[in-house]
């Protein structure tokens, strides 16, 4: 787990925990959270109400993959702005976590830190990208999530 900002951490699968009014956890990952969570195996049918998140209380599950191809829907990361915004926005920490810790999670804290916070540049994803990598080295988007944020960032407001 990295402090990105601050009450901001990206983690990967070692990170993940249960919620709690002091960290809340958004679980960008399908297998094993979303998976777990919503109580499925293989895939969950689109229609079915928590096909893209599911939240209790301190916990959002995402059922998010990282493919090549830019698949990701603008409502997945709408979730996880509300779910952010609310929990920082109570003065508790926040920790994002994927299985790896590369990609996803570190994909939606820098969308939280230009979108939200204001912590970094706002204006395309290539320019909050490029402040991003200075705060989390590891930061490797796939090509389909960096392809989805780059032409989705102008409607993630």
């Amino acid at each position: 787990m990295v402090k990105v900002h601050e009450r901001l951490y990206v983690g990967d699968e070692g990170s993940c925990r249960q919620g709690s009014p002091e960290l809340a956890v958004a679980h960008a990952c399908k297998s094993p959270c979303h998976q777990r969570s919503v109580g499925y195996k293989g895939s969950l049918a689109q229609k079915h109400p928590q096909y893209l998140a599911l939240q209790h209380s301190h916990d959002l599950y995402l059922n998010i993959i990282d493919p090549p191809l830019p698949l990701f829907r603008l409502e997945t990361f709408s979730h996880f702005l509300s779910f952010a915004e609310e929990h920082h926005g109570r003065g508790g920490s926040l920790l994002v976590h994927c299985n790896q810790g590369e990609s996803r999670s570190p994909s939606l804290a820098l969308l939280f830190l230009a979108k939200r916070l204001g912590a970094i540049p706002g204006e395309s994803f290539p320019a909050a990208e490029a402040a991003f990598v200075t705060l989390y080295a590891k930061y490797r988007p796939g090509q389909g999530i960096r392809q989805s944020l780059t032409e989705k960032w102008g409607l993630l407001d």
